[in-house]
Order: C-alpha cells, then structure tokens, then sequence
C-alpha cells in the first residue's frame, strides 16, 4: 500500500511510519523537514507546510493517508481538500478531549465540545478544535474517513512525560510521592496498540468513529506504581498523600503530578478517563501487557536520558512531573503536618 503520513517524525508519527514499512508498505513522509529529520531513510520525503505551502502534495496519489498532526481546523481542511482527488482513505488521529469531562461514559454517539469563540488557540480550546477538525475530514472524505479519538496515548517517543514519569520515577527508587486513594484509575492505550490497529483498519478501508482507548478496563493507580516497581526491580516505597494537601501545596493536577485529576475539587473531570471503547474492540483494537509497556518505556526513557528536549521537541517544549527537590519538599511537609 502507498501510504502518506503527515509528519510522521514524532512520537505517534513515528509509531505509524515505522509500523507501516515493517508491514512493506511504500511510505511517504510530508513534513517540514526540522525534526528528526534522519529517520526512516528508506521513506519517500516531501517537504512542505501544512500551514501554507502543500505543493509537495500535487501531482502524486497514495492509496491512504494518515494524519496524526491535525490540531486546526483551518489547516486539517486544506490538507484533506488537497487530497480529495488523490489519496482513497483518509485516517485522522482525533483526542477523546473532543467530549466535555462531565459525569458519565462517553461513547461515539456522545454530545462533543463546542468552540465558544473564534480561536485557533490550541491551548485554550483542543478538544473543541479537534471536534471541528474531524468534520472537516469527514465532509471532504465522506465514506472514506476514519476518525481516532484516541484516549491517553503512551510508551516510547512520547515527550509528554505524562506516562513516562511514573515509570522512570518509580523505577528510580526511594520514597515516591503517589495521590491517595489508591483506587484512582486511568485509561491508556499504548501507541503501537493503537497504530497497529489503525492500520489493520486502512488496510481494509474501513471508515467511521472509534474512541481509541484502553485496555478493557480501566488501570488503577496502584496497579500501575505496583507494576513499575515489579518490572524494573526497584526498591521504591509509596507514600500515599491526601488530595486536599496536594492542592493545599500548590500542585497543578496533571502537569505537576501526570495523571492525576484530583477528581475531588474538579468534578468536571470526573469522565476524563470514562470512554467507552466497546465498539472499538468490537472493531479488533487490542492490547498488550501493561508490563510490556512499562518495560519498553523505561527501556527508551533510560536511553534517552540527560538528552535535552529542545533536541526532538523544539524550543520550549514543556513536559509534565515533579523534579525530585519538589517531591522531597512536600513529602518533608507531608511528614511535619500537624
């Protein structure tokens, strides 16, 4: 199959790129050219901007195409549309951010966020961004588009450090600083998981919505710590601290502390982690052993070490978690409470 990946060089990008030409598929990489830019040297490179110049593209067709770099509207449509006529199948790598983290499951059929002003502000309205994004796919690719809406999406390449700090964290060793209860749960899915997948679906042209997430059932947040410790052999200990001093301290859920919501202030979260992935399985989504995660992730997160970010993420780029003197301070005042 004549495959084009838009990007193509960074983290869920690249998981596509590598899969598609360990399957044999012909590649095509349409980038910028500014990250990463040695890899996969065996694949075909188109140079371009998506925002701006899309000339590469005219001229060639693929039998599919797959986007994993679609954020705005604006640019999703102008690549589609430049690819109406020459690609059979079109994938776009959606965000289950398109729902409002309100009480409940959501499943494909579920209301999505709304722009509320006119904003390509990534940060300040993603998932409604995402919302629109996928219907420009989808009026330009009508019957040919298969909209991902991938859940929390981990293992190597993924510079977030959302995942990978809980498993680089605990494997270090020590006292590691955990948000109690220890029930809280999560979902993932790791990238292979979810690319593999992707691609069985382009291979048979299938179209249509998934919500992208998994396993099968949710992950608490002690089975993860407890599994990191197991697979890398660490000596770590668990200190289990109550959400109100955590907050108390200063500590931004999420960026501070990956993963966690602190669902007991923020109740408008509570179905971050609540997506339905039943018609996805049904659709042949599968997963591997949380530990073969684990270990693969460590594996690249060693390898990666003292790299600086800048080298494969750009200038500025910000990742999430606790530098050990923060976690040792609030550990220490964790201690000393009254």
């Amino acid at each position: 199959m004549r495959l084009l990946v838009l990007g193509g060089t960074l983290f869920v990008g690249r998981h596509i790129v590598k899969a598609a030409l360990e399957r044999g598929h012909d590649v095509t990489l349409f980038n910028r050219g500014r990250t990463n830019a040695d890899l996969f040297p065996q694949a075909e490179r188109l140079q371009g901007d998506r925002d701006g110049d899309l000339s590469a593209l005219e001229g060639r067709t693929w039998e599919a195409a797959f986007d994993p770099s679609g954020y705005v509207p604006r640019v999703v449509r102008a690549s589609a549309e430049a690819l109406a006529e020459s690609v059979g199948h079109y994938t776009f790598v959606s965000s289950g951010s398109v729902y409002p983290f309100e009480d409940g499951s959501h499943d494909e059929r579920s209301p999505v966020e709304q722009l509320e002003e006119e904003t390509e502000d990534v940060n300040k309205a993603y998932g409604a961004l995402k919302a629109l994004s996928e219907r420009e796919v989808e009026q330009v690719f009508p019957g040919r588009a298969l909209i991902l809406r991938a859940g929390l999406i981990v293992g190597n390449y993924d510079w977030t450090n959302r995942f990978g700090y809980w498993v680089r964290r605990v494997a270090d060793g020590g006292e590691v600083l955990v948000p109690a209860p220890r029930d809280w749960t999560i979902q993932i899915v790791d990238a292979r998981d979810l690319v593999d997948w992707a691609l069985d679906l382009a291979e048979r042209g299938e179209a249509g919505t998934f919500n992208a997430v998994g396993p099968e059932r949710p992950i608490t947040i002690e089975e993860l710590v407890e599994t990191v410790k197991r697979v890398s052999g660490s000596n770590a200990s668990f200190t289990w601290v109550e959400e109100d001093f955590l907050l108390d301290q200063g500590l931004e859920p999420f960026d501070d502390v990956p993963l966690w919501l602190a669902l007991g202030r923020n109740k408008e979260l509570s179905s971050f982690y609540g997506m339905d992935n039943a018609k996805a399985l049904r659709a042949g989504l599968s997963f591997r052993p949380l530990a073969e995660t684990i270990a693969d992730t460590l594996a690249w997160e060693r390898e990666r070490s003292g790299r600086p970010l800048e080298k494969d993420y750009g200038a500025g780029a910000e990742v999430a978690g606790l530098s050990a003197e923060r976690e040792a301070e609030v550990l220490r005042a964790w201690r000393e409470r009254a």
